[in-house]
């Protein structure tokens, strides 16, 4: 015969069979569980045992995790840092210190402020650790510290002479493969500052009605606008607000601001202004086909935003440079016994420097000094508009001085007062 099931149960001592269950219980004894970690919580209500405070094992683990995380935190800030540095444009002064003999003492003696340097302290820190902790085991069994049964931890150096090519051939095409991603965003950001200035330059020469001045002007403002919202919507953290209010009217900002993609929005504030002119359609024509720069810039920029270099190749790279850092002591240790600590340390310091580097100028927009170009684009437009009227009287004085000269007994013929008029 069955028993009745007894309808007194423990309190807290239940053990859930779901997650359903799990949840209900949490709300039931929400008021008199005091626990700070909600992960403590859950795992005290799933457990069969009576609520404990927290081991000190536990607390203990959970110090030395934090203390290991902020190792990788602190280079990983340092190197972020390093990111939004804005780039400048080189001078003459600039490039006579680039090539100066005495430029290897300053890259040594600036050495401790690379942040390609000190993002690779957590790697290199762990693999020379390892080579020590290999060493020194190493050396206790060698000792007769430990038991007979402990090998010494060695291996011939063939394998590694046999895929040390494999090493090199894999760091050399990861590094050239991103130096090409940079190449390629170098030259789509040239194609898009010399379409800048030449749509810019079209306008300017284009455009003569006395009825469009205003037009013309806020047309000019767009055209200066684009290279800086492309700027801000490839590089995170750009405050497109601060750059373009000085470009921008207020109106036209709060559009900019409000729409999801950015530089299509600038592209489009340009062709509605190119509509309203008043001018040949062939000349509107002409203008028009100046935007398809802003088009072609637009994706190539966004595709090396978006599609890096294989995964599987970077993640290739990567394991191969850990495995062979781990091994390495191991391979060393007949040679060089307790060299292969310092040995560890140059190759891993070396050699991952060399894949930072790749993974660095594999996003290539923070290494190019755009705010330093988008500044010249805009100096350089505003000059041609301050110019414009000057350099147009000074062509109208040397065209009617030409007429003067060349037109029969002196006195201009009615041909040329006509152009003239």
């Amino acid at each position: 015969m069955r028993k009745p099931a007894s309808s007194i149960q423990p309190p807290i001592h239940v053990s859930s069979s779901s997650m359903f269950g799990l949840r209900i219980l949490l709300k039931v004894h929400q008021q008199s569980l005091h626990f700070k970690n909600n992960r403590l919580t859950l795992r005290v209500l799933c457990s069969s045992q009576p609520s404990q405070s927290p081991q000190p094992s536990s607390t203990q683990t959970l110090t030395l995790v934090s203390i290991l995380q902020a190792i990788p935190d602190w280079a990983d800030n340092i190197k972020e840092r390093g990111m939004k540095r804005k780039r400048s444009l080189y001078n003459h002064e600039k490039w006579v210190e680039h090539r100066s003999s005495l430029r290897h003492v300053r890259h040594l003696m600036t050495s401790l402020s690379s942040r390609v340097i000190l993002s690779l302290v957590p790697p290199v820190l762990a693999f020379t650790t390892a080579a020590v902790i290999i060493a020194s085991y190493n050396s206790a069994v060698s000792l007769h510290w430990l038991p007979e049964f402990f090998p010494v931890l060695r291996a011939s150096s063939l394998p590694y002479q046999l895929t040390a090519p494999a090493l090199a051939l894999l760091l050399v095409f990861r590094t050239e493969a991103s130096y090409s991603r940079f190449e390629e965003g170098r030259k789509a950001w040239t194609k898009v500052i010399a379409g800048t200035n030449d749509f810019a330059r079209q306008v300017i020469a284009t455009v003569s009605c006395s009825t469009d001045a205003l037009l013309k002007k806020a047309l000019l403002q767009y055209i200066m606008a684009f290279p800086v919202a492309l700027k801000c919507h490839l590089i995170h953290g750009s405050n497109i607000a601060q750059d373009l209010q000085d470009v921008l009217d207020c109106d036209d900002l709060a559009v900019v601001l409000r729409s999801k993609d950015r530089p299509r929005c600038i592209i489009e504030f340009i062709s509605q202004s190119i509509q309203l002119l008043s001018m040949e359609e062939a000349k509107r024509n002409i203008l028009e086909s100046k935007i398809s720069c802003f088009h072609e810039g637009i994706g190539v920029c966004e595709e090396l935003m978006g599609i890096p270099i294989p995964l599987s190749y970077t993640r290739l790279t990567s394991r191969f440079l850990v495995l062979w850092h781990l091994t390495l002591p191991i391979i060393l240790w007949d040679d060089c016994n307790w060299i292969v600590v310092p040995a560890t340390f140059i190759s891993a310091a070396s050699l991952f420097c060399i894949e930072e580097v790749g993974v660095l100028i594999e996003e290539p927009f923070p290494m190019l000094a755009l705010d330093e170009l988008c500044k010249l684009v805009h100096s350089s437009i505003q000059e041609a508009m301050d110019n414009e009227k000057m350099i147009r009287a000074q062509v109208n004085a040397k065209r009617q001085s030409h007429y003067n000269q060349h037109a029969p007994n002196g006195w201009p013929s009615l041909t040329n007062k006509e152009e003239t008029t």
